[in-house]
């Protein structure tokens, strides 16, 4: 039975050690699990590494990788996601599709023979999460309860995060301004989980405080580029740069999952300094997304 990835709530705890453990496993190893395989790639949104590390993905796997753009496919809107999956299914062996509405990759997930992973989508982001806990273990600071302190936009990314706070034991802090707040059903179930302490802190240097993690995002995501100029208004105050990171731990590691917009949501000496972390962010994203598409397409 074909198993699909659209969200970190798919997964178990043991699942998401097991995808680390083959993560670490296929960075030094040379098997070929997607030899003879293809796996289509729909884009509806402009990227640069979430295109790259799935391609390239594919390629050090031994498949083959077909690049879709929104105007070729109109995912949709020219066709119905039930019609894509059907067709994508008798040509593929999996797809990843990066959209705006999660209702598409559900609708893909239902009508596909094949496993649909998300690439993006304006709910979720899991591939970036699972990519961030592989970079935070890599550092040696995966542990119960690591804080992990998020300033800014309650988007996609957050909703990953709670998701994951969900099942393995974190301290999430979240430094979000008033009207930005996460999705309420993600919110309230992964408080009711009972799992990880999460908390809304309005003040960001109360959110850092003593944080093993300062992660942020960009304030204006693709799409709501008409409200660029207010909300650079309603997140000044959140900006994570060097007074800010002081709060945190010495030792802290800042992440973002890029793009990032230098000198609004992060300054460059926070982005570029000896505590950022974001190129290794970028660099895992290829590792992890090889052993999602391993362990689902490959059968690993």
């Amino acid at each position: 039975m074909k198993k699909d990835f659209l969200s970190i709530a798919d997964l178990s705890k043991d699942e998401i050690f097991e995808l680390l453990a083959l993560t670490d496993s296929l960075k030094a190893a040379t098997t070929k699990p997607l030899s003879g395989k293809t796996v289509a790639l729909i884009f509806q949104k402009p990227s640069l590494r979430t295109r790259v590390s799935f391609e390239v993905g594919v390629v050090q796997l031994g498949g083959h990788a077909v690049f879709l753009t929104d105007e070729g496919v109109g995912l949709g809107v020219r066709e119905s996601a039930s019609d894509v999956a059907h067709v994508l299914s008798r040509f593929n062996n999996g797809i990843v599709a990066r959209v705006f509405d999660h209702q598409l990759l559900l609708d893909l997930a239902k009508h596909a023979t094949v496993p649909v992973i998300n690439a993006l989508s304006d709910l979720s982001h899991p591939c970036q999460i699972l990519a961030d806990i592989y970079t935070i273990q890599q550092h040696k600071k995966l542990r119960d309860y690591v804080k992990i302190a998020y300033v800014g936009d309650g988007n996609n990314i957050v909703n990953s995060w709670l998701e994951l706070s969900s099942i393995i034991p974190l301290h999430l802090t979240l430094a979000i301004p008033h009207g930005y707040e996460p999705d309420k059903a993600i919110y309230e179930k992964a408080q009711n989980a009972r799992v990880s302490k999460i908390e809304i802190i309005r003040d960001p240097k109360n959110a850092v405080n003593k944080a093993d993690v300062v992660y942020t995002d960009t304030w204006t995501s693709m799409g709501q580029e008409q409200e660029r100029t207010k909300r650079i208004y309603d997140f000044w105050e959140y900006q994570v740069n060097t007074p800010l990171i002081r709060h945190a731990k010495e030792d802290v590691l800042v992440m973002h999952c890029l793009p990032a917009h230098r000198g609004e949501e992060i300054t460059n000496e926070a982005l570029d300094g000896r505590q950022s972390v974001v190129n290794d962010q970028a660099e895992n994203r290829l590792h992890v997304q090889k052993a999602i598409m391993a362990k689902l397409i490959g059968k690993i």
